[in-house]
């Protein structure tokens, strides 16, 4: 397991300093997003800033999650169904870094092996085979979604179009049973938060 983070539930909050630093970067950086409208989808195909959002998201996400699995030297993050996030993703995490550890993207089609992945980002009309949810959640994988009922079928994380702005809600259920852990502050600007129960 990753050693503890700050910030994270139930973990000791930063020292003053270092939290109103971390929380002016992340307040910045949510205002940008919050400012960024996107365009409905047409042919099929994700807007340009739409996915460059997500990109942006699923890349943050990365920092504000800790893993069940011993720290390896990278953070991999696997793409079914969307080649364009997946491209812009790995231009954003090219020499970057989360931690100490780098980040790779890993395009993966359905019936792929999903192992060795951290987060996995099932994109437009994609689908993940109950079988391989389950897989997914016992390996730690978080499992991202851009479905009407992302949160119904297990999804960590699911974005949404809200007022044409890229939002995301977050199953604190599903985060559960793949035994990872979610910073406060991811969920404090979450579009909802799903908790036990509902």
């Amino acid at each position: 397991m990753l050693s503890a983070t700050p910030g994270l539930i139930g973990l000791p909050p930063l020292a003053a300093g270092g939290w109103r630093t971390r929380l002016l970067a992340l307040a910045t950086l949510l205002f940008a997003f919050s400012c960024l409208a996107v365009g409905s989808q047409q042919g099929g195909s994700t807007p340009l800033l739409e996915r460059s959002v997500k990109a942006a998201f699923l890349y943050k996400f990365l920092g504000y999650m800790e893993f069940p699995t011993a720290p390896g030297p990278s953070l991999v993050v696997g793409v079914l169904g969307a080649d364009e996030v997946a491209a812009e993703l790995a231009q954003i995490t090219s020499g970057r870094s989360v931690g100490n550890r780098s980040i790779s993207v890993r395009k993966v089609g359905e019936g792929d092996a999903l192992g060795g992945l951290n987060l996995l980002f099932v994109g437009g009309d994609a689908s993940l085979a109950e079988a391989a949810l389950h897989t997914a959640e016992k390996n730690g994988t978080v499992v991202v979604t851009e479905q009407l009922n992302g949160l119904q079928n297990g999804s960590v994380i699911n974005f949404r179009l809200v007022d044409e702005r890229v939002r995301f809600e977050v199953s604190l259920p599903a985060a559960e049973r793949c035994n990872v852990r979610l910073s406060s502050r991811l969920l404090s600007v979450a579009y909802f938060v799903q908790k036990g129960g509902q």
